[in-house]
């Protein structure tokens, strides 16, 4: 059998500049890669185009390189892979895995029965068996089973979802014409050969509908590790939306001395003064998966 080589990734969207929030997935999955002899991807997941603001790819990843982030072979924009989108859907609509609905979001709530598992309304399955009468394909779903989606995460354990419940036919191609998050990163992970996704607990949620298309598709599971995510006073995920400030490069050795701590690792008061250079030689030294927090959110005060 063949050795395992580690591939992982970083995939920040360019809705808005890096902040701390996105350092902590940032620096979680770039030590884990490392520690382990693996690669560190960077993809910039920019599918949702109105959602984009111009000229925050470019300063995302000037960031990065700012907070001395190295990453392997070029940068993957999820904005030039539609075509490869477009030929998963064709895959599952010929299996007839995937359908057409015409459902509007207003006819959706008022005719929902349940929230599903990540705040929204469960799809209660109105065009499963075919459209209504004089009606027409506004979106594509595919159709999820009534057995249990499980897997184990490195850090959150063990999560079980029956995703015809929880979740409902989830949404591939949009009313809009993008394709959804679910199917671009999936797609994406498989064609990077993606074998460790460490990233944000707010994004556990979604993990199983991911594992059901890799399984749709034929494509391989990752492993995953969710790592804690930061928030504010309020017990909101730092994010554009709370107003979380975004990264002075300037501070960079502070904000990944910062980072270091939330995740648990030691790193002395100096580095914080230090040389960007020489907090990554001491983290890449030290860093213990083992003593990341096992907890999906904790509270940060925001400086300033």
């Amino acid at each position: 059998m063949p050795e395992r080589i580690y591939r992982g990734r970083f995939a920040p969207s360019p809705s808005g500049p890096l902040h701390f929030g996105s350092l902590v997935a940032a620096v979680g999955s770039y030590l884990d890669a490392r520690s382990q002899g693996g690669e560190w991807l960077v993809r910039m997941e920019d599918v949702d185009t109105p959602r984009n603001v111009p000229g925050a790819a470019e300063d995302i990843l000037a960031t990065l390189e700012a907070f001395g982030f190295e990453w392997d072979g070029p940068v993957l924009w999820q904005s030039r892979r539609h075509a490869a989108y477009g030929e998963a859907l064709a895959r599952l609509q010929a299996a007839g895995l995937a359908y057409g609905c015409a459902c509007s979001r207003k006819e959706i709530a008022d005719s929902a029965s349940r929230p599903a598992i990540d705040g929204g309304l469960a799809y209660p399955g109105t065009c499963r068996h075919g459209l209504p009468v004089g009606r027409s394909v506004r979106a594509w779903r595919l159709r999820v089973g009534d057995d249990e989606t499980a897997f184990t995460d490195r850090l959150q354990g063990r999560l079980v979802q029956q995703l015809e419940r929880d979740v409902g036919d989830f949404v591939l191609l949009r009313a809009d014409g993008l394709f959804a998050y679910q199917l671009a990163v999936t797609v994406d992970d498989e064609f990077q050969g993606i074998t460790d996704i460490v990233r944000g607990a707010d994004l556990l949620a979604s993990t199983p509908r991911q594992i059901w298309l890799q399984r749709c598709l034929g494509f391989a599971e990752p492993r995953y590790a969710h790592l804690p995510v930061a928030s504010n006073a309020a017990g909101e995920k730092l994010s554009k939306q709370t107003l979380a400030p975004a990264l002075d490069p300037t501070q960079a050795a502070a904000e990944l001395v910062r980072a270091l701590r939330f995740l648990g690792q030691p790193a002395p008061d100096a580095l914080a003064q230090a040389l960007v250079a020489e907090v990554w030689a001491w983290a890449r030294e030290h860093w213990r998966f083992a003593a990341i927090p096992r907890r999906a959110s904790i509270p940060l005060a925001i400086p300033g």
